[in-house]
């Protein structure tokens, strides 16, 4: 399946520090021994993300050709995109981030007013054409109303291939016959104003508005934290609530909830089934930490958070890092129970989870019944896990020398002798211990549940 992904591509970098004093000449704090980290953003962001998700993509953007610009064009070469160049003459859009502990300090903005974007390209035409969904990322700057570029997108609008238009209140109105747009709420607000009333009440006549003015299929209005409400023809609103999960940085929240989105509608769901995947991928998105945990080069498997990121912010702060391990599949109550006193224990929980393999050779070729992914994305759902790193032995020693925690944290009926982990944590001065699990609670018990009530 080929997503195509079109829109303003930006570069975004964050300068990550630590602060433990105030600047002597001004109230303002010091960043100290900062690192550059440099990412796609925008529609650049959307496609990497969506390349991330294990799918081909192709990026329909313009570049220019300057320092910021040929290196953003290397990061989303590094990261196996194909990009259609309509050509920017300009400056490189770029946002720049000053960050410690988590949280944004200050945000500098470079280039991306006043560039000219080229005309839409044949390149860019058979791109569109070969797609099995193109996704709008519409920043406002230029690209979505390049010439010829609305033309081909009604006219994609008008056959099967389904199209997600992102808006952005400095962009344009989606073209007639979107098959999801994706508003928040405050861009809701901006393109259908004057609904008054109750959050839901006044969500729901908004996205009506526009699904009965941009002729959509369907109109989904993320709710930040609260989810998502969409709207498709004249049957009441469905919300998809969200989990309540940690938000270090919202930032990219759109962005991943508009590619899953669409890449979801490639495989061919639902526009109500894509929109619940994509709550679920947003979760576990900022609960990983948001744009600041996206990595060029990274895909699901090795690691669905950066938990090198999460422990060097805890470490900075003084704070304890603890980790837990397992299989997790059919995550129950008593998963959850251990979870959440591993940690009570600490400053964040790092959660070490055996791969697809590694199951199987525990447990057995019938096992496990969900993907390392899948698993992943549940656990990270979950407001008391900061980070899921996979690991493929039959044990997570290696995993945990490179981890290096303070606390490794185990459920069950073991005396502390049994733990062979224990020994590992001495060698750094950690901490082995043991925490009490729910009687009665299992994945096996719960399959064979499941196998007598067939």
């Amino acid at each position: 399946m080929t997503v195509v992904v079109l829109g303003d591509a930006l570069l975004d970098r964050d300068l990550t520090g630590t602060v433990d004093r105030l600047c002597p000449d001004a109230p303002v704090p010091v960043v100290d021994s900062p690192v550059d980290v440099p990412r796609p953003g925008g529609a650049g962001l959307a496609a990497l993300l969506t390349a991330q998700d294990g799918r081909d993509v192709v990026l329909v953007t313009a570049l220019a050709d300057d320092a910021p610009g040929r290196e953003l064009a290397g990061l989303l070469d590094a990261a196996g995109i194909r990009v259609v160049d309509l050509g920017l003459a300009g400056a490189t859009p770029e946002k720049v981030r000053v960050r410690s502990d988590g949280r944004s300090l200050l945000r500098l903005d470079r280039g991306g007013s006043g560039g000219e974007v080229g005309p839409l390209t044949p390149e860019a035409e058979d791109a569109l054409a070969a797609a099995d969904v193109v996704l709008v990322a519409d920043y406002g700057r230029g690209v979505a109303s390049a010439p010829g570029v609305r033309d081909a997108l009604t006219a994609l609008a008008a056959g099967r291939t389904p199209l997600v238009w992102d808006p952005h209140p400095r962009g344009l109105e989606p073209v007639t016959g979107v098959t999801l747009a994706t508003p928040n709420g405050s861009e809701a607000r901006h393109f259908a104003p004057g609904h008054d009333g109750a959050l839901l009440t006044a969500t729901t006549a908004r996205a009506r508005e526009l699904a009965e003015r941009w002729s959509a299929t369907a109109v989904s209005v993320t709710l930040s934290g609260r989810g998502a409400l969409i709207v498709s023809g004249d049957g009441a609103p469905s919300v998809v609530p969200a989990p309540q999960v940690p938000c270090p940085d919202p930032c990219g929240a759109g962005d991943r909830f508009a590619s899953a989105a669409a890449g979801l509608l490639a495989d061919g769901a639902l526009p109500s089934e894509a929109v619940a995947g994509a709550v679920a991928a947003a979760s576990a998105f900022v609960a990983a930490g948001g744009a600041a945990s996206v990595r060029v080069g990274e895909r699901p498997g090795a690691a669905t958070a950066a938990p090198d990121d999460v422990v060097a912010r805890v470490r900075a702060a003084g704070g304890t890092v603890v980790a837990t391990g397992g299989c997790f599949d059919l995550l129950h109550a008593g998963h959850v129970a251990v979870l959440q006193q591993a940690r009570a224990l600490g400053d964040c929980l790092v959660v070490l989870l055996n791969s697809d393999d590694s199951v199987r050779r525990l447990k057995g070729p019938t096992r496990p019944l969900q993907s390392a992914a899948d698993r992943a994305t549940l656990l990270t759902a979950l407001g008391c896990v900061d980070a899921v790193v996979v690991f493929d032995e039959d044990t997570p020693i290696a995993a945990l020398e490179a981890l290096r925690p303070d606390v490794w944290a185990k459920g069950g009926d073991y005396a502390l002798a049994d733990l062979p982990e224990a020994p590992v944590l001495q060698q750094w001065g950690g901490q082995a211990v043991v925490l009490p699990y729910l009687s009665g609670k299992s994945t096996s018990a719960l399959i064979q549940e499941a196998a007598s009530r067939a």
